[in-house]
């Protein structure tokens, strides 16, 4: 090994020496690349490379008859493509794609390394079940008998919400789709996965801002950007190969980046205005660039009278906002909250990128929808090089947020009313009344599940206050990291009181060790998405098809055969999959991706076969750099990936849509409006566009969106053919809509006279139906400001999602005497997540080897604290932890950083003696989270952890 494995504070050689020790010889980069599966001509691991500087080069030996796959990193969000070399069934090399317009031959850090991720000796090799304190070998009928016996037993005292499924964003489209169904043939909606701690909030704001929650351009277009708006994202970390795109736009259009973080970042580095922030105060910050904005005319007004509603009553906020009160809340100066204002307006189109920095507070909706306003107000929206870039964090956390592996909608964001569920029985093929009988009531059928965000609280709460039969009994932790949650003490508890937990992963998690417990403890081996095929959502949209590179390692079984093998125990395989192959016991994927291609209308995953997308990943090569369109070959006029909405069916053949409302291209040709989603007036205002439509259309105005009724009325009707007739008087006649009709038809007539099919809209910067209509600042619960709770206070306690929430009874309590200190949290660019399986990783292990935390200089001399020395730090509820100090300027005074991607040791407490032989991670760390405290977003309790409190020792 790289790392002495009795130590989780390894000395740290130097790559270079590490490797001679294990490989009995000086490596240079050459050897090092070879030895870690990569072909010479491919990146270095401890960095990307700018798009374009990378060619190809000779590997240094033939490759003989080598089978060359494709496949998708298996990381963040930003879609890279990698090329396998695989002989005799085994994976031997690794380069980049430089055919992909998303990478081109780039790689991070990461991606790099993705063959070892899937070969690595660290992985569990076979079940096992924790009985008498001792982890056991079983086979995988008796994992399947055993927890599905438990399952049951639980539905018939307590019912079936008292089972947990907490899926992934490492599954598939396909696999994410068969999950989402698997729990409602359950008959429960307490399921959910990573996207509600991470982009939650920005699905919410964004959509309930005009129609879609969703990045709305691509990578690629920023090199369209003449401004570049970051605010709480750090790419130069945690998406590299995006950060290359940035680059070339600051190039080629000399484009302004300004950069809004807490820390001075990789990314800050770059930045023509760093801005520090004070962690929270997002809004203040925006609404003080729009103060300028207005107050300078530099608004774009013909758009905004044309394609927004609400801005009026935006304004007398955002008024508020001076130079001075600006500077009071959020610690940046006025003058240059003022340079920033005239760089964006003077620099036109502009994008706003963000990510969990501003995802991760407890009015997290209030700060994605003051991103979008601020696109509004410029006119940026609907353009090339402007939009909301919005980059996601898990190379499928797209895919399954668009899939609904959520607790409170089905696929395609069809929410949980009678109307979706009957929707989706016709797709399914099964009566209703049936899905019905499966859940315990029909007003729990239509209730928002527990989020996994608050799935602690409804194991530990007590029942009387749950909004279901019984508490939390079992969980079902499938490919999802637990240190990537706040409260992890209460975690602990809430481990050891659970019946049951079920560990479904291709390495055991740092969930098998939290709690001290001596049996009922399942680790399952899931194999990595290298080992299966299937289709994944990149941020922008798009969609890539993986091919399968090797079989399945060692016992590991594909997810969505996990996923049969428990439908069939548990008695609904028959009528789960009766439109779906079963080969054995493995569903066939492409069956999966054809189901789900009948029923996502809402957002258009309907047009991407599986056809299409193997066509497309065969001719990558063809399409453009930086709009994404095929220009010649099979995929002709096409975008890569047939980013969604992909309107109609596969034969329709509809480009996709590359930028989201952008009315200068017909519908047809991936154009589009505003969404019509809340209604055409609104207190007797128009909600509908202005004398603004998309190109091409026929309707020279703002309209609904289409129903049946609606082609009827235009007298477009006649359009239809019999077949698609039939099939929209077999649903609801004149009352089908765009998104019920099965057949297509609607949603074909209205593009084919140039509208888009959810209707032409403004976008709405007033959202009526959340706790703030119009954006505000609320001071973080935990706050050393005290000065600002009562001018800026939280919501009143509540509850939410069957559980109760707080708010004022936390923020009421000052702990900030004993913890004066900010704690904050992010990413880095060697691991991934939670970090169990990029631990693992031994040339990632080799270039992260220890948790930290950042300390400004002052900190740490007023606290004794020295550069490389270890420190504790404190939570005000109760959790600790002890890490090694790295003293920096790039957090202010008062300020604390620390990475979430560290697990294994618990308090000071290194726990490797408690994982499954042999599947120990390299690199064991604290998890940041032991710190992080209670908060939840007031519309989608979206975790708070980007500002809270602490306090800092010398151990």
């Amino acid at each position: 090994m790289l790392i002495k494995k009795n130590s989780r504070s390894a000395a740290a050689p130097r790559l270079k020496q590490a490797l001679s020790r294990s490989m009995g010889t000086a490596v240079d980069r050459r050897a090092f690349l070879k030895n870690s599966g990569l072909a010479a001509g491919s990146l270095a691991l401890a960095g990307s490379l700018p798009l374009g500087a990378v060619k190809k080069a000779q590997a240094a030996e033939p490759s003989g008859m080598a089978e060359i796959k494709s496949s998708v990193c298996t990381h963040c969000s930003v879609g890279c493509s990698v090329k396998a070399e695989v002989k005799n069934g085994i994976w031997t090399g690794q380069e980049p794609d430089f055919d992909s317009p998303f990478n081109l031959g780039s790689h991070c850090a990461k991606g790099a390394s993705v063959r070892e991720h899937a070969h690595n000796e660290r992985r569990l090799r076979y079940p096992m079940k924790l009985e008498g304190g001792k982890w056991k070998r079983i086979s995988w009928e008796t994992a399947i008998e055993e927890v599905g016996d438990k399952m049951l037993q639980v539905r018939e005292q307590s019912g079936p919400d008292s089972v947990y499924w907490l899926g992934s964003a490492k599954f598939s489209n396909e696999q994410a789709y068969l999950f989402r169904k698997m729990y409602a043939f359950w008959g429960s909606n307490n399921g959910d996965h990573q996207a509600r701690i991470c982009h939650s909030t920005t699905v919410a704001g964004v959509a309930n801002t005009w129609g879609y929650g969703a990045m709305t351009n691509s990578f690629n277009d920023m090199h369209n950007a003449k401004a570049i708006f970051l605010i709480g994202s750090n790419p130069s970390e945690a998406h590299p190969v995006a950060m290359q795109h940035i680059l070339k736009a600051k190039e080629q259009n000399n484009a302004a980046l300004i950069v809004c973080d807490p820390r001075f970042t990789r990314t800050a580095a770059h930045a023509d205005e760093f801005v520090r922030m004070r962690p929270g105060t997002d809004v203040p910050l925006v609404w003080g660039i729009l103060w300028h904005i207005f107050e300078n005319g530099w608004e774009d007004k013909e758009f905004i009278s044309q394609r927004v509603w609400g801005l009026d009553r935006v304004r007398p906020e955002i008024a508020k906002w001076t130079p001075e009160e600006t500077e009071r809340v959020t610690g940046i100066p006025g003058e240059q909250v003022k340079r920033v204002a005239r760089l964006l307006a003077k620099n036109r189109p502009g994008t706003v990128v963000w990510c969990m920095g501003g995802t991760q507070h407890h009015n997290g909706n209030n700060n994605t929808r003051a991103y979008c306003i601020l696109q509004l107000a410029l006119g940026n929206m609907g353009k090339a090089g402007g939009g909301t870039n919005i980059f996601r964090g898990h190379d499928n956390v797209q895919g399954a947020t668009d899939m609904c592996v959520l607790a409170d909608s089905l696929p395609g964001y069809y929410g949980l009313a009678e109307g979706s569920w009957k929707h989706w029985a016709r797709v399914w093929g099964v009566d209703y009344e049936y899905l019905l009988s499966r859940f315990k009531d029909k007003k729990l059928m239509e209730s928002k599940g527990i989020p996994v965000s608050r799935w602690i609280d409804g194991v530990l709460e007590d029942k009387a206050n749950i909004d279901q039969p019984d508490n939390l009994r079992v969980m079902v932790l499938w490919g999802h990291a637990v240190n990537s949650q706040t409260r992890l003490p209460e975690m602990k508890k809430a481990m050891e009181k659970l019946d049951t937990m079920v560990i479904i992963d291709p390495v055991p998690t740092f969930a098998a060790v939290i709690p001290d417990r001596t049996d009922g403890v399942y680790v399952l081996p899931a194999c990595t998405q290298f080992e299966t095929s299937g289709s994944v959502t990149a941020s922008n949209r798009s969609l890539q098809w993986r091919e399968k590179i090797v079989d399945p390692l060692y016992e590991s079984k594909p997810d969505h055969e996990i996923m049969y093998m428990f439908a069939k125990k548990l008695g609904f395989a028959d009528e789960m999959f009766k439109q779906i192959k079963v080969n054995g016991a493995e569903p066939q994927i492409e069956d999966i991706t054809l189901e789900y291609n009948k029923g996502m209308w809402t957002i258009g995953y309907t047009g991407q076969s599986p056809d299409r997308m193997k066509r497309q990943q065969k001719y990558k090569r063809t399409f453009d750099k930086t709009t994404l369109l095929a220009k010649g070959g099979p995929c002709d006029g096409e975008y890569y990936g047939l980013p969604w909405p992909c309107w109609g069916t596969a034969e329709m053949g509809h480009p996709g849509t590359p930028i989201l409302y952008d009315q200068s291209m017909s519908v047809a040709d991936g154009g589009l409006t505003f969404r019509a989603r809340y209604g055409v007036e609104h207190e007797g205002e128009n909600l509908l566009a202005e004398g603004s439509y998309s190109k091409g259309s026929e309707l020279k105005d703002g309209y609904p969106e289409f129903s049946m009724a609606m082609l009827i009325k235009l007298g477009w009707d006649g359009d239809l053919t019999a077949e698609e007739r039939a099939a929209i008087d077999k649903v609801a006649g004149e009352k089908t809509n765009w998104k019920t009709d099965l057949s297509g038809g609607i949603q074909r007539v209205a593009i084919k006279h140039g509208c888009a099919p959810f209707g032409n809209a403004k976008a709405r910067t007033v959202v009526w139906t959340f706790p703030d209509p119009v954006p505000i600042h609320r001071e973080p619960l935990y706050t050393s400001r005290r000065d600002l709770v009562a001018d800026y206070p939280t919501y009143k306690d509540t509850k939410a999602w069957r559980v109760p929430t707080l708010y004022e009874s936390i923020q009421a309590k000052d702990v900030s005497k004993e913890f004066p200190t900010i704690l904050t949290s992010g990413r880095l660019v060697e691991y991934e997540g939670g970090g169990d399986e990029s631990r693992s990783n031994k040339w990632l292990a080799e270039l992260q080897q220890d948790m930290f935390c950042e300390v400004n200089v002052k900190d740490a001399n007023d606290h004794g604290i020295r550069d490389g020395a270890m420190m504790w730090l404190y939570s005000p509820e109760g959790g600790k932890v002890l890490v090694k100090a790295m003293v920096t300027e790039r957090v202010a005074a008062g300020v604390v950083f620390m990475p979430f991607h560290f697990g294994g040791v618990w308090q000071g407490q290194d726990l490797r003696h408690k994982y499954p032989p042999g599947a120990d991670p390299i690199v064991l760390g604290e998890a940041s989270n032991m710190c992080g405290t209670y908060g939840y977003d007031s519309v989608t309790q979206m975790q708070e952890t980007k500002a809270t409190l602490c306090r800092i020792e010398a151990a």
